[in-house]
């Protein structure tokens, strides 16, 4: 089911009476999710990802712009005629019943020509067990599960209506880390079987970036880009988008173009051909040092550490913006612990300048 999100936007009362106005929570979104297609909204906390989502599920209704499921206009419907399966940060199940009664309790509510019988609700209750694999723990209830069970059986919940589009909302922060990793597996498998349109609210980047087709970076309500995460990670369309993308983060220096070259500090760095003299914010991703002892760009060696197939060499520098710079390389490099200062080439496909003061990205 595709679906079509028309200058959606949110607004809210403001609490504090002497600011006045109300506060823009969603502002204009704008956006296209194609049939089948598993896409994260990602952003910091407070950026309006989870208030989209709950318009887009009818639990809020948006200020201004449209809805679209297909081609039906969904931006009025209640809830429970839009056929969304809904799952939540915590997960939301009944303590008192059992998974199998967690599971067909959506069933339970079907009218008319939908209604069905008990039989058909325990095979429909399986399917979607199967699925998610805790058709073993049918029987049990909630608190006999682990962290993990409990969110299986609330996506299992979500998908036994075989909903058209299905909303997860941060449903894995409430794990923890190696279970995250072995749950968002477990949604992109899920997903790409039944190939349900699904909507994926997160924090957390890697998660964004590992599972979903397509990704939307937002900040305070407006959406900043949306691409593939890859194609978002390499070329970012501001300092926003790159310093929210990759592990670890960007590292960001004072820098200025000068006569076509690059400068950091005192050191011409890189070549900056057809980027007019001007001050400069420059990132560099961690896999954009080359380690070289003849390299034009000199940091102060602080410690390394060993990560396994790879190194962090961690440094310092006068003009970067963090206490400390993270360069990873490969492991087999020797480096001179003893040494003070340490030096690098630079991978230019990693090197990204912006604006100084808008932030916006400078192509070169």
């Amino acid at each position: 089911m595709k679906v079509l999100l028309e200058n959606l936007t949110k607004k809210f009362p403001n609490r504090n009476k002497k600011a006045g106005g109300d506060v823009v929570a969603v502002d204009h979104f704008c956006f296209e999710i194609p049939d089948g297609e598993l896409v994260g909204l990602l952003g910091p906390s407070g950026c309006g990802k989870s208030t989209a989502l709950f318009m887009i599920c009818g639990l809020q209704k948006p200020t201004e712009g449209k809805i679209f499921f297909g081609e039906q206009e969904v931006t009025n419907l209640p809830p429970e005629e839009r056929g969304v399966g809904v799952v939540f940060q915590n997960y939301a199940l009944y303590p008192h019943l059992t998974v199998l009664q967690n599971i067909t309790f959506p069933l339970e509510n079907l009218k008319g020509e939908e209604k069905l019988t008990k039989e058909q609700m325990k095979e429909k209750a399986y399917e979607a067990a199967k699925l998610v694999q805790i058709e073993e723990l049918m029987e049990r209830k909630p608190s006999e599960l682990s962290g993990g069970q409990q969110q299986r059986v609330a996506i299992a919940r979500a998908l036994v209506k075989r909903p058209k589009v299905l909303l997860l909302d941060e449903p894995l922060s409430n794990l923890d880390a190696r279970l995250r990793l072995q749950t968002r597996e477990e949604i992109r498998r899920i997903q790409q079987e039944t190939k349900i349109t699904t909507i994926f609210v997160t924090h957390d980047q890697e998660e964004a970036m590992s599972i979903t087709d397509r990704i939307v970076v937002m900040e305070a309500g407006r959406v900043h880009q949306i691409g593939k995460p890859q194609d978002v990670y390499d070329d970012p369309v501001d300092l926003f988008v790159a310093k929210f993308l990759g592990t670890p983060p960007i590292n960001v220096f004072d820098g200025k173009v000068q006569s076509g070259k690059l400068c950091v500090g005192e050191e011409a760095v890189l070549d900056a051909p057809g980027v007019a003299d001007q001050d400069v914010t420059v990132g560099i991703r961690p896999e954009g040092f080359v380690l070289d002892p003849n390299g034009a760009f000199t940091c102060q060696l602080s410690r390394v550490e060993v990560m396994g197939r790879d190194v962090s060499v961690v440094s310092t520098h006068e003009k970067c913006q963090g206490k400390t710079i993270r360069s990873i390389i490969q492991a087999e490099n020797a480096i001179d612990l003893s040494a003070k200062e340490i030096r690098f080439t630079l991978k230019k496909a990693k090197v990204l300048l912006f604006q100084k003061d808008t932030g916006e990205r400078i192509r070169y």
